[in-house]
């Protein structure tokens, strides 16, 4: 009893059985389970609310004038809520030792088996906490560098300025980006985000394996971050199936409620996996860790699931595109290549959300800790590419309601400059810019007008490259547009 109390003590938390009967599903915890339970969540969420709020309160304590009495009520106070999250878990122990469903997936998570992959298929019968779950792909580790390492101070991204200038704004955006200004990129990998998605994310992850029979892994990146992964099987159900769909998400996305449904509607495998630092992924979203990350989730496709790279298909939504982008650069080989509602470059949009007195901090945050510069990696990528631009989107355009200052449009346009670079004579460029400007429906209509020979093969290659979806940046593409998107693809030579 003692031993099963203290596997008890440090195991996951269980949400789910899979395979139960009909409608008794989910994990019924008892009552000692599920009132401590609830206390170490709330004791956890206001501690990562402490966490975010840490200038404010240290702002309060400052100008309050704490005196030693103060110090003294706060140590109680810690102290106090120490004592009672040390009860909790240990009453919680006690009622997941006597609760019988709960002892069975215990049982199971430790029992390892020498055949990897049916203990995968007991384990894959739960869903419980991520950090828990076996690792089912790692790539080799790769040497660790420090801030020092990357020489921080021999480049700045505002090099007109004096050296003490430099200095000082370069430590400011390093303060930045490890307090606030990734979160503010990257919303999903705030805790109050994610405590606000549980439901749906968890109730979605259950669609995807109860409905949809997927597979959920974890795959070890080279720099040691676990990313939580789902995987798809429509090799044996549809003759898309042999076509690996790997969807790479928005700032606020997870594959639990993002857009693996679409290709799985349309036949297609599907692979999707959470940034670092989203759902059940470790780490942070930084530009490295991202890409190390679909650099393992293509290996595990590869390796694990057995699909070859020239049938992988990489699927970008917002700032997706870019873990998208730089794996069809690193993957040349790939079927193709589509980015949906995605910019050029993060620099202009980062801009907009902020002060115009800020413009060189954001300049020095974005240039050196997250230069998402989707343009500049598509140069380098020759293979099968669709674009995707929303007509209503409220996310990627510049000024709100006017699809001209749509990001999208620069990209476009920068993929037009380096496949065919002909057409880009100084004359010509301003009719580029205008036509990309047009939606779908009016450059129909301005084709049928009498016009040049260079701009109908302008509105042609447009048309080859990129398409519109009347709709809000973070409406789910239609199944119909999807699959013309794929026979653009499987059509491209």
């Amino acid at each position: 009893m003692i031993k099963l109390l203290w596997r008890c003590l440090f195991s996951p938390r269980l949400y789910r059985a899979y395979g139960d009967a009909v409608g008794i599903t989910e994990h019924i915890q008892n009552f000692p389970e599920k009132v401590t339970d609830k206390i170490i969540t709330t004791i956890h969420n206001v501690a990562n609310i402490g966490i975010y709020t840490t200038p404010f309160i240290l702002t309060y304590i400052y100008r309050r004038g704490f005196t030693l009495a103060d110090v003294d009520i706060i140590v109680y106070i810690i102290f106090g809520v120490g004592t009672i999250l040390s009860l909790s878990y240990l009453v919680r122990a006690y009622g997941r030792a006597s609760n019988p469903k709960y002892v069975e997936f215990v049982n199971t998570l430790n029992n390892k088996k020498y055949d990897q992959q049916a203990y995968t298929r007991s384990v894959r019968k739960y869903d419980f906490d991520f950090k828990a779950w076996p690792t089912a792909f790692a790539m080799p580790p790769m040497p660790s560098s420090t801030w020092h390492d990357n020489k921080p101070f021999t480049k700045c991204a505002n090099p007109d300025l004096p050296y003490y200038h430099r200095v000082t704004i370069q430590l400011l955006a390093y303060i930045a980006i490890h307090t606030f200004a990734l979160r503010i990129i990257y919303p999903g990998t705030l805790g109050i985000i994610q405590n606000m998605l549980w439901l749906p994310l968890f109730e979605g992850r259950s669609y995807l394996v109860e409905t949809l029979n997927g597979k959920r892994a974890k795959i070890v990146t080279a720099d040691r971050n676990a990313i939580d992964t789902m995987f798809v099987d429509k090799r044996l159900e549809s003759d898309n199936g042999e076509t690996l769909v790997i969807c790479c998400e928005g700032n606020t996305g997870f594959y639990e409620i993002g857009i693996m449904t679409i290709p799985i509607k349309a036949g297609y495998s599907v692979l999707g996996w959470n940034h670092p630092g989203f759902g059940g992924s470790t780490g942070l979203p930084f530009p490295r860790q991202e890409q190390n990350a679909v650099d393992a989730v293509i290996q595990y496709a590869i390796t694990e699931l057995g699909f070859d790279v020239e049938t992988i298909v990489m699927y970008g939504w917002s700032i997706g595109g870019y873990p998208a982008t730089w794996a069809a650069v690193n993957y040349p080989e790939i079927k193709g290549l589509i980015l949906d509602a995605s910019f050029d470059d993060l620099l202009p949009l980062a801009r907009k959300q902020m002060p115009e007195s800020w413009s060189r901090l954001v300049k020095e945050v974005v240039r050196s800790f997250v230069n998402l510069n989707i343009s500049e990696l598509l140069d380098t990528y020759s293979g099968p590419v669709q674009l995707v631009r929303r007509t209503e989107d409220e996310v990627v355009c510049l000024r709100p309601g006017q699809l001209a200052t749509n990001c999208g449009n620069a990209l476009l346009i920068n993929l037009l400059q380096k496949r065919h670079p002909y057409l880009f004579e100084e004359a010509i460029l301003e009719s580029i810019k205008a036509c990309t400007a047009l939606s779908d429906q009016q450059r129909i209509v301005f084709s049928r007008e009498d016009i040049p020979d260079y701009k109908r093969k302008i509105l042609r290659l447009i048309a080859k490259y990129s398409r519109d979806f009347r709709s809000t940046h973070c409406t789910l593409l239609p199944e119909d547009i999807f699959e013309a998107i794929m026979d653009s693809i499987n059509n491209d030579k």
